[in-house]
């Protein structure tokens, strides 16, 4: 009997040193979790101002220390049954005609929601994707993490037209992605992501040479449009000891008529006030309001200051974004577009709330305000 169970506990300590060692060669190897930044990179980012001992950091002091005390009381809550966390039933969405993107040219800035932080912008005859997560789950393999809300998107890969520039915030998953990338990069003429970023792309095959990188405040010109990449509260990261390895950031977008700001991922702080005095105020604002928790609030902003940091960067209009597409967080999944509905109300924030694939055409006086997910809790 004794000879049977130490039998046993070998095999299982087997077991489990060989798939340790499948986990690591599998991260170390497999291209989904990005590249890494050369040496000359790393002497580069020294001079960004705000990378120290091989790592970013953010403008003010964000604590993200977790003690496994609070670990522990948090892990038995992802496994309480929460009926509200998702959907009841997949969300249907606006179907996009992919000749309708190609012949929009010169006419009046149009936005499409594509769920969580995606979107296509089209401003001043540019077509512009913003933080194409287009994939089924974001998480390195399919199996891993909640999947979608929705059966399919507005408009498959497949069938959107000729990219003029893609524009990311940051490297975690449910921002980019890796196989939307292999899809995409044919199509695309230019990239611009923030320092680091463009080591995954460069690794995913996508030519250096359509690649530009940014620091916070840099900013350029891309065909008559005014960009310029802006501070985050946030963090980074794809694998085991890439925390803090590439930059994430907000941006602006500014064309003939209008001026957007997209938040990116980002925690409440005075980078919102600055920004509005440096490049408001802006026509349109799409701003992160879900998979938040008391917990990280220093990194995902909970709904009322969403609204406050709407204000602050002087917006016209405001759009919850980071919510609609998947359950990263344990609260309800209208928690944030509800949350954020009343406190709008009350600070005298016009709100927009479209379906996913609606198109938003910005001239417009009336925009969408309709509680659509009502219907699918």
């Amino acid at each position: 009997m004794k000879k049977f169970i130490k039998m046993t506990l070998l095999s299982l300590l087997g077991i489990i040193l060989i798939s340790g060692v499948c986990i690591f060669l599998f991260m170390q190897f497999h291209p989904v979790f990005g590249g890494k930044a050369s040496e000359i990179q790393k002497q580069h980012y020294t001079q960004s101002g705000h990378f120290e001992k091989g790592v970013f950091k953010n403008l003010v002091e964000t604590n993200m220390d977790m003690n496994f005390g609070e670990m522990m009381k948090l892990l038995p809550e992802y496994f309480k049954q929460n009926t509200n966390r998702e959907p009841k039933v997949n969300i249907p969405v606006e179907k996009i005609d992919s000749l309708d993107i190609q012949n929009h040219i010169g006419e009046a800035t149009r936005l499409t929601w594509f769920g969580h932080s995606a979107f296509l912008l089209e401003i001043d005859g540019k077509k512009i994707l913003i933080d194409p997560m287009f994939g089924d789950t974001p998480s390195p393999v399919v199996f891993l993490g909640k999947k979608r809300y929705s059966k399919e998107l507005p408009l498959a890969i497949e069938k959107i037209p000729e990219i003029d520039l893609v524009i990311f915030s940051h490297d975690h998953y449910d921002h980019l992605d890796h196989g939307s990338i292999l899809k995409l990069k044919s199509k695309v003429k230019m990239f611009y992501t923030p320092l680091g970023v463009g080591n995954h792309l460069k690794r995913w095959g996508v030519d250096e040479n359509k690649i530009r990188e940014f620091n916070w405040l840099e900013e350029a010109q891309f065909q008559g449009l005014q960009i310029a990449c802006t501070p985050a509260r946030h963090f980074s990261g794809r694998g085991f000891g890439d925390r803090f390895t590439t930059l994430w950031a907000s941006w602006t977008i500014k064309g003939n008529e209008d001026n957007l700001y997209f938040s990116g991922d980002s925690g409440y702080g005075p980078h919102f006030k600055e920004i509005g005095e440096k490049y408001g105020p802006f026509t349109f604002a799409m701003m992160e309001c879900g998979q938040y928790n008391e917990r990280w609030a220093n990194i995902h902003m909970m709904p009322e200051e969403t609204i406050q940091a709407s204000k602050d960067i002087k917006a016209a209009r405001m759009m919850p974004i980071h919510w609609g597409a998947f359950t990263l967080a344990l609260h309800s999944w209208t928690e944030p577009v509800e949350r954020a509905e009343k406190e709008a109300e009350k600070l005298g924030v016009e709100m927009i709330t479209p379906k996913i694939g609606e198109a938003l055409e910005l001239n417009k006086t009336q925009l969408p305000k309709e509680k659509w997910w009502r219907a699918f809790i």
